[in-house]
């Protein structure tokens, strides 16, 4: 640790610590130096040319750890295109190799330097993943679009990293979203339909976990998982109860969520991790109307949780309706089946009839289709 009134803006860190951290380098035989902090592309290689050894800033170290759990097209697309952004202002200096003349085929001569040479595949590359990852938003607009001609809600997951969303997401959902201890485990946007006491079913969508200090350079790599929570009708801000930090992570979580513009959107807060609390500090969680203590490991609190869910989307009531489909109408069938709970069904003279439970919207949309009592009412 070090105490400075101001940032040397040539190596971040004092000339004595560096040659300090220098020796401790050489003690230890490590041939890495990891910084908690953004380092400015000269910081980083004045520091590498003083110690003599490989640095690595909070931004790379985030970088990698994408790239790790990217599994899905467009966040692979992501991740690198910000790598790449990361790269281009840092080729100068990255080695003598970078400075050899070279020529040939894709060059712009046989005048032209191998730096040159790098940054002008990197813009090239960077162009490239530009408009593929347009390309896929453009697809996941559409199914979007798609998805809205159906009105059922969306809840949107969001937390500090390892608040323990992802298992959350399993016990709600009954299914094997992975769950690790580790940083970004979930990068990529997951979705599982769920269904509420009310018998409301709604889309859960699981997001990425938010660190302090997020470089604004990384919010983009974010999208795709982020977008989900703007389209949500509730978002489940989850904390670790247990962490003394939990305050001060809750507040990191809304302030990048307020830079995406989703502030405004209903937050129901749940306290996570009630389990690793002594029975005197479980008393003492005075949760409140907007949020809720659970345990998602032991599953303690989350019929609570449930309901809750089902008062914040009141909106949208269930109710137990009679329709009639022909043999060709399967699409509007379908949406019974996928979104609303079905009761009885009964074919006869090629006509199908159904008794269900829907969500009052999509009563609405398929109002042509309703028999029996209140066939006509909107």
């Amino acid at each position: 640790m070090q105490s400075r009134e101001r940032l040397d803006p040539a190596t971040l860190i004092g000339r004595g610590k560096l040659e300090e951290v220098r020796q401790r380098l050489a003690e230890t035989g490590a041939d890495l130096l990891i910084f908690d902090a953004d380092l400015t592309p000269t910081q980083q290689r004045n520091i590498e040319a003083r110690i003599e050894r490989r640095v690595v800033d909070r931004t790379q170290v985030i970088l990698d750890i994408f790239a790790r759990h990217a599994r899905t097209r467009e966040g692979q697309l992501q991740v690198e295109l910000a790598q790449l952004n990361y790269l281009l202002p840092r080729l100068a200096g990255r080695g003598i190799e970078m400075s050899r003349l070279g020529g040939g085929i894709g060059t712009r001569g046989p005048g032209e330097t191998q730096l040159e040479m790098d940054r002008r595949r990197i813009r090239r590359r960077i162009r490239l993943l530009e408009e593929s990852l347009e390309t896929v938003r453009r697809q996941r607009m559409h199914r979007r679009s798609r998805r809205a001609t159906i009105p059922i809600a969306t809840v949107a997951l969001a937390g500090y990293t390892n608040a323990g969303k992802s298992t959350l997401f399993n016990r709600l959902t009954q299914s094997e979203v992975p769950t690790s201890p580790q940083m970004f485990a979930t990068l990529d946007p997951t979705l599982r339909m769920l269904e509420l006491p009310s018998r409301r079913r709604v889309l859960l969508s699981d997001t990425v976990g938010f660190i302090r200090n997020l470089p604004h350079t990384l919010i983009k790599a974010f999208r795709a998982t982020l977008e989900e929570a703007g389209e949500a009708a509730l978002i489940l801000l989850v904390s670790d109860c247990s962490s003394p930090n939990r305050a001060q992570q809750e507040e990191d979580v809304r302030k990048v969520l307020d830079e995406i513009g989703v502030l405004d959107k209903p937050i129901l807060h749940v306290w996570n991790k009630m389990d690793l609390l002594t029975p005197g500090q479980q008393s003492a969680l005075q949760p409140g109307e907007d949020a809720v203590s659970i345990s998602a490991l032991t599953g303690a609190g989350v019929d609570e949780l449930l309901r809750a869910m089902d008062r914040h989307l009141s909106v949208d009531p269930v109710e137990r309706v009679q329709l009639r489909f022909t043999q060709l109408q399967g699409r509007e069938l379908s949406w019974v089946y996928e979104f609303g709970r079905v009761l009885q069904r009964e074919e006869r003279n090629g006509l199908i009839e159904v008794e269900a439970e829907l969500p009052h919207s999509l009563r609405s949309r398929l109002q042509a289709f309703l028999t029996g009592p209140g066939a006509s009412r909107p």
